[in-house]
């Protein structure tokens, strides 16, 4: 978490100390939603606006002495993020009390065995749930009002019994912008031919769907609020995320999950999984709602979302998957179109799935009713059972401290000396974001034979979070088994990525050590927030260029006029990439910029370096398209942003008014296919695959064609540098007739498979668009990455090869399989082409906002270049 960017806590000790729980007024009856909406929740063509619902949510508060709103803050576009506390009256009135005895169960360090009895006696379960995160899947956004007005109104023995023993946390809605947007999109076309039709751009401004794989870097700050709650505030017991899938297979996924699982964490986690998700299913045959299934669809192993991370945050962390309508529409599945999933191999009875929906007529409402009883349902069985959970937890959070004192790794350092040590500090705030505890030596140390710098990290083992700190510091190797492979041998591609490294990802070193690290060490308990220092010199000042947070101090710069330059080649006490602060530019200003930034400005005292050359500010495109909007794209805008760079969102009217190079320096095309962008059949993607262009709005008909290509060639030609990711380089290689080719185009499976892995990577960093690099760096190489060979003839003389795999080991973290098939190949390449330059990002160095340890490679791309690079 960048801690210009964090949450400040909500302050819920203020809140709770303050807060006068009103109770419930006499002769203030409580409406219910139909009454208040004028419509059931999950009725046919029907959606209530998120301001709408902030209303009920407010007068719940106001009615109810059972339900406490907490304004968190603003969302990503500004709109109101609530989260909603339910339990009994004197529950609701001692949650600070509640808070420390939970947060004693999970973290035992320091407290006393009598501290701890005390906490399982008198505690009350935490069980947070979320709604919403995914906005198209419109159900639970809808459905969580009606859950709250009966929290506020029920008085039968399961409800009561709920509130006297358990603190039920709800965040109504993870994307309130989302649910906007998906709402005016939806009621604007009800009625119409194109009712149902999807949204044509990202649901959440920046991240769309991906907003579910945020939790473990928390980019955004809806991310943010879920963390404070989850990992630091409250750690509950229990988390469920609810959302919706596919039409055409069970009625609703439900805990626990399929194989394979990530391994350490603690063997409760999976087994409470089960025990909840035994319950769901019990409730809801009980109920004879059909078409429920349980340890199928989902794997245990799926990326670091909230409800994936949260299993090593002790946290029985699950999810449901609801079978969607089309939005608020209701749409008829025959029997036929039925089919399995994931361990789920045929639509038919099974020890995990006893009662089949026979197909028919599905509805919003039909999911509501299956997402109630998966909220009730692990409520009341930990109610019924309240001790023995949080005797569990105590039992979670302490036996993972002792295998961590007793396991083969006891901590990772790390180290003070790193090639970017303000990406590092950045580190420790991704860690302590997740509640991690994290020390720092104040002396230089030696361990095993390593010297370690004064202001070196250390990450112990012994504590409750070692599962989470194994899988963000520690080597990864993606299971290969039958789990994981098909009846033919084939892989089985992981739910998301095979690992999740947060060191790799971050080009930053963390070391394994297996004897305990006794010198003296202070815990971090502040976000880490450098101030760069500014040191005076004659002739200006010198940036390091290997610091990702030197892009943004030089955006700065242009930004208040002042003129920067680049060095060459290195020497004089330069590198090659620095960057060099001309003389002329205010104190104030530089002052303001190293506070900003971390980056230290030191003193230029001799000559400017004669390899220097000077930097103009770029003109930046960023193709930006509809058809459900592109998530690398949207990713990439945010990064930018972070980073200071200016830039323009180009629709497909822009490329299409041609002359390019008159209005931008360079373009970038995010990860994506030639089709999708194109809109030409047969491209690859999207229309390629045959979508039925007519259900779309006319207006959101994208793609710039046969004419959009020819402009972005004319662009090259003329002078300018177009920048692809992964597969968008099949629009310049196969349009523009350069002289490479993708080496893994076609491969699949055993010939070539690396389902999001990190591997290693040799970087020229001499070539511009390398400068600030490591030689040796990781790379994240997921589906739809590219590999280039160059193609013999005289054009080959303009192919530069920038980043090269490895010739053996490439495998960092993750899987790879049929490696030779990219040994010793480009990862990125420069092409000359005309007068320009296009520059291929085979993998994906700018993924997600997370992968900063080659950011660089992408943010050279937007700097001045000298020619013949």
């Amino acid at each position: 978490m960048n801690p210009r960017r964090a949450v400040p806590s909500f302050v819920l000790c203020f809140l709770f100390s303050t807060f006068l729980l009103p109770g419930s007024l006499p002769g203030q009856e409580i409406p219910s939603p139909e009454e208040f909406f004028g419509f059931q929740m999950g009725a046919d063509r029907k959606l209530a606006h998120w301001d709408q619902l902030l209303e009920y949510y407010d007068l719940l508060n106001e009615r109810s002495d059972r339900i406490h709103v907490v304004n968190m803050g603003e969302s990503t576009l500004g709109n109101t993020f609530l989260s909603i506390f339910i339990s009994s009256p004197e529950n609701l009135a001692r949650l600070e009390e509640y808070k420390r005895m939970n947060a004693i169960l999970q973290d035992p360090r320091g407290h006393s065995q009598a501290e701890i009895d005390g906490a399982i006696e008198n505690g009350k379960v935490v069980f947070v749930q979320t709604y919403g995160l995914h906005s198209s899947e419109v159900a639970a956004s809808q459905g969580i009002a009606e859950i709250t007005y009966e929290f506020a109104t029920r008085n039968d023995e399961e409800i009561r019994e709920i509130l006297d023993n358990t603190i039920a946390i709800m965040i109504p809605c993870l994307n309130p912008d989302g649910e906007i947007m998906i709402t005016e999109w939806y009621n604007r076309w009800v009625g119409t031919e194109y009712e149902g039709a999807g949204l044509p751009y990202l649901y959440h401004h920046y991240i769309g769907h991906d907003n579910n794989r945020d939790a473990f870097m928390t980019a955004t700050v809806e991310s943010e609020y879920g963390a404070e709650i989850l990992f630091r505030e409250w750690i509950p017991q229990g988390y469920i995320d609810h959302h919706q899938m596919g039409s055409y297979t069970a009625r609703m996924a439900i805990p626990p999950y399929a194989e394979p699982i990530r391994p350490e964490a603690d063997p409760l986690v999976w087994r409470e999984m089960s025990w909840y998700g035994a319950h769901i299913g019990y409730k809801m045959d009980e109920a004879d709602l059909k078409g429920a299934i349980g340890a199928a669809i989902y794997s245990g192993w799926g990326h670091f979302g909230f409800h994936w991370i949260t299993p090593f945050h002790n946290i029985a962390g699950m999810l449901t998957e609801g079978a969607s309508a089309r939005l608020a529409t209701p749409i008829y599945i025959h029997p036929d179109q039925l089919r399995g999933s994931r361990q789920f191999p045929e639509y038919a009875e099974q020890t995990t799935f006893p009662n089949p929906w026979p197909g028919g007529w599905w509805h919003v409402r039909d999911i509501v009713e299956m997402q109630k009883v998966a909220t009730y349902a692990p409520l009341e069985i930990a109610a019924k059972n309240r001790k023995t959970v949080l005797r569990n937890a105590y039992n979670k959070s302490s036996r993972q401290i002792q295998r961590g004192l007793e396991g083969e790794i006891k901590a990772f350092v790390i180290p003070a000396q790193q090639h970017d040590p303000l990406t590092m500090q950045k580190l420790v705030n991704k860690l302590l974001g997740q509640g991690v505890t994290v020390e720092q030596a104040s002396d230089q140390f030696i361990h095993e034979g390593r010297v370690y710098g004064a202001g070196s990290y250390v990450v112990s083992m012994a504590q409750p979070k070692r599962g989470l700190i194994r899988w963000a510091l520690g080597q990864t190797y993606y299971p290969d088994n039958s789990f994981t492979r098909d009846s033919d041998g084939d892989p089985i591609r992981p739910y998301d990525l095979s690992t999740d490294n947060f060191a790799e990802f971050m080009g930053i070193k963390a070391e394994a050590v297996k004897t305990p690290i006794e010198v003296p060490l202070r815990r971090v308990t502040a976000w880490l927030d450098p101030r760069g220092e500014v040191m005076a010199g004659a002739s200006g000042y010198l940036l390091d260029g290997r610091l990702n947070d030197a892009f943004h101090a030089v955006n700065l710069l242009f930004d208040a006029g002042a003129s920067v330059r680049r060095v060459a080649h290195g020497g004089e006490g330069t590198k090659a990439g620095d960057f060099i602060v001309e003389a002329g530019v205010s104190p104030s200003v530089v002052s303001d910029i190293a506070g900003e930034t971390g980056v230290d400005f030191e003193p230029l005292t001799g000559e400017v370096p004669a390899a220097s050359y000077p930097l103009e500010k770029q003109r930046i495109g960023m193709y930006h398209r509809y058809l459900g909007g592109s998530m690398d794209e949207g990713w990439t805008r945010l990064l930018l942003e972070n980073f200071g760079f200016e830039y323009t969102k180009m629709l497909d009217e822009h490329i299409l008014a041609g002359d390019l190079s008159e209005e931008y320096d360079v373009i970038v095309l995010a990860a994506d296919s030639k089709g999708m962008m194109t809109g030409i059949s047969g491209g690859g993607g999207g229309y390629g695959r045959g979508a039925d262009r007519s259900s779309i709005p006319p207006e959101y008909r994208s793609g710039f064609g046969q004419e959009g290509i020819d402009a972005l060639h004319a662009f090259v030609r003329d002078g300018g540098t177009l920048v692809t990711f992964a597969q968008a380089g099949d629009l310049a290689i196969d349009e523009f007739g350069l002289p490479v080719r993708n080496a893994v185009a076609g491969m699949w499976g055993n010939e070539f498979w690396s389902p999001g892995s990190t591997l290693k990577v040799d970087v020229n960093n001499q070539n511009p668009y390398a400068f600030g690099m490591p030689e040796d760096a990781l790379a994240l190489f997921l589906a739809q990455g590219q590999v280039y060979e160059t193609i013999s003839g005289p054009a080959s003389a303009g192919v530069n090869r920038i980043v090269t795999y490895k010739d053996r080991d490439i495998l960092q973290s993750g899987w790879l399989l049929g490696e030779e098939a990219i040994s010793n190949k480009a990862a990125v390449v420069s092409v000359e082409h005309g007068e320009g330059t296009v520059v291929l990002i085979g993998f994906r160095a700018q993924h997600r906002t997370q992968t900063h340890g080659t950011f660089k490679l992408f943010f050279n791309a937007l700097m001045d270049v000298p020619e013949g690079h």
